[in-house]
């Protein structure tokens, strides 16, 4: 997937990049896998703002994913490489034997006209999805379960990969992109190949309207507010914090602080954590 780049026609354009949409379909989404979806600007079922610095944004409608990929009797032909508003990665509509649509996430390397399956009898080829039981140790693999039945939860953004390095027992060993090593059973689905839109990582917006555009509100540094609005502010010229670490707006620690619950019984299958 390539970037293009302008010409500083003004300041915003000049260091903006773009990714470059050419390899998607020029298609509207499938209207019957559309739903309406709302945005609350950060605030909960009272009205309070419980997340900030979200609001505004263009108005976008849900693509409904299939996660799951549990239509094991027939192949599909993927029909539309399309772009998603609610991810980095982009989607492909596919199109089964028996006439059911759905959206999947696409792998890189997925092309129209693509015949893809569901199921242990799959081939290993990119976009087919499988049981981890059949998948070959050292297959680069994708929209990971969890827990059998569920739907993907795991390495579903643009880029992302994680690598089946082992098997034994009940579990396979997966690498994730993050550097943790986790057992995960092996009637979970995964699929084969590394999520699309590779460069999403390396696009430069450029100016702040873009962020907007994504429903981003400013971020204001608690430096140059007030005593009463943050403990960091306050002060004469450019004050240091004046405490021994960077707090939140609410008094708790905001770099290094672990917020991880300390029993998780997910914590069982952790065989290399993140961070070593």
């Amino acid at each position: 997937m390539a970037i293009k780049k302008y010409k500083p026609t003004t300041p915003g354009r000049r260091n903006m990049t773009v990714t470059d949409y050419s390899v998607l379909s020029k298609v509207e989404p499938e209207r019957s896998l559309l739903e309406p979806l709302k945005h609350n600007a950060g605030r909960n079922n009272t009205g309070r703002i419980t997340v900030r610095h979200h609001g505004g944004g263009n108005r976008t409608k849900y693509r409904v994913i299939d996660f799951k990929r549990t239509k094991t009797d027939c192949t599909a032909v993927v029909k539309t490489i399309e772009y998603d508003p609610n991810r980095s990665a982009f989607i492909a509509l596919i199109e089964y034997t028996d006439g059911v649509k759905s959206y999947i996430l696409a792998p890189d390397g997925l092309k129209v006209g693509y015949i893809i399956m569901n199921g242990e009898g799959a081939d290993i080829k990119i976009g087919n999805a499988m049981p981890i039981s059949s998948i070959p140790v050292g297959t680069i693999i994708h929209n990971i379960e969890l827990y059998p039945g569920k739907g993907g939860q795991l390495v579903r953004s643009a880029g992302n990969y994680a690598q089946l390095i082992a098997k034994e027992g009940k579990y396979g060993l997966v690498r994730l992109p993050s550097g943790e090593t986790r057992n995960i059973p092996l009637n979970c689905i995964a699929t084969i190949g590394q999520v699309s839109n590779l460069d999403h990582a390396n696009v430069n917006l450029g100016k702040a309207g873009r962020k907007r555009h994504m429903g981003w509100r400013p971020t204001v540094r608690g430096s140059v507010m007030n005593p009463c609005d943050h403990p960091h502010g306050g002060g004469e010229g450019k004050s240091p914090v004046g405490r021994p670490g960077p707090v939140t707006p609410w008094g708790k620690p905001a770099l290094g602080y672990k917020t991880r619950a300390k029993h998780k019984a997910s914590d069982k299958f952790i065989v290399k954590r993140r961070n070593g």
